[in-house]
């Protein structure tokens, strides 16, 4: 069995009253992809963001890599999703006043890297995507399609060890969303990475190496 990339014990999550999350224990194997199902409001768009660091459990433990995230605070713990944590959410969330190209570098830049070799990455990931034509195009003259696969790119830019992703194919025709699949499944073998995947698209679910089933804030075996 692979090395266990994340391990979440005990995570529970309420807003207000409504209970989200209610004691969630998994392991999300090292280099593979897994993918998380289940019906609207079972919780999974909260356990994604809480495996990416973007919200806190109530109660748990999180550790990414055998680093324990959920003592991470602060500056400390925005570096560290920053250098180890790629997301792809399900609104794409692109800055407007940047091209695509310059969306996808963003991450590189914020850790300061502004090489040739960045603004090569990014345009290998556009390419590989479809998209060597419009890198230079704003988000308003992009489709949403485009927008979701740029989104896609910008979260691989820095080569995270985790890439999490809510629903990447939910605006993508079904020929793009095996393209941007496929990407993933090349950079699992290729590179390594780790991939969480929340989906309603069962036959994309399928194709990842593990499924889990999220019902009423628990896993379902």
């Amino acid at each position: 069995m692979n090395e266990i990339m994340i391990r979440a014990r005990g995570i529970q999550k309420a807003f207000g009253d409504v209970e989200v999350l209610k004691g969630i224990d998994l392991d999300i194997p090292k280099n593979e992809i897994t993918a998380i199902t289940g019906a609207s409001g079972a919780g999974k768009t909260t356990l994604l963001q809480i495996l990416g660091t973007l919200h806190s459990p109530d109660n748990g433990e999180l550790s990414i890599g055998d680093r324990p995230v959920h003592l991470l605070k602060g500056k400390e713990l925005a570096q560290f999703r920053n250098r180890k944590i790629g997301f792809i959410f399900q609104f794409h969330r692109l800055l407007p006043e940047f091209n695509a190209l310059e969306n996808v570098l963003m991450p590189a830049w914020i850790l300061g890297n502004d090489g040739a070799k960045e603004k090569d990455r990014a345009k290998r990931l556009l390419k590989d995507l479809g998209l060597g034509d419009r890198m230079t195009h704003a988000p308003n003259q992009l489709s949403g399609g485009e927008q979701q696969r740029v989104a896609a790119a910008r979260a691989l830019m820095n080569q995270p060890d985790v890439v999490l992703a809510d629903e990447p194919t939910g605006n993508l025709d079904s020929g793009n969303a095996d393209s941007l699949f496929e990407l993933f499944e090349e950079l699992r073998d290729r590179e390594g990475q780790t991939f969480v995947v929340v989906t309603h698209n069962q036959s994309m679910a399928q194709r990842g190496n593990n499924t889990l089933r999220l019902a009423d804030g628990r896993l379902i075996e």
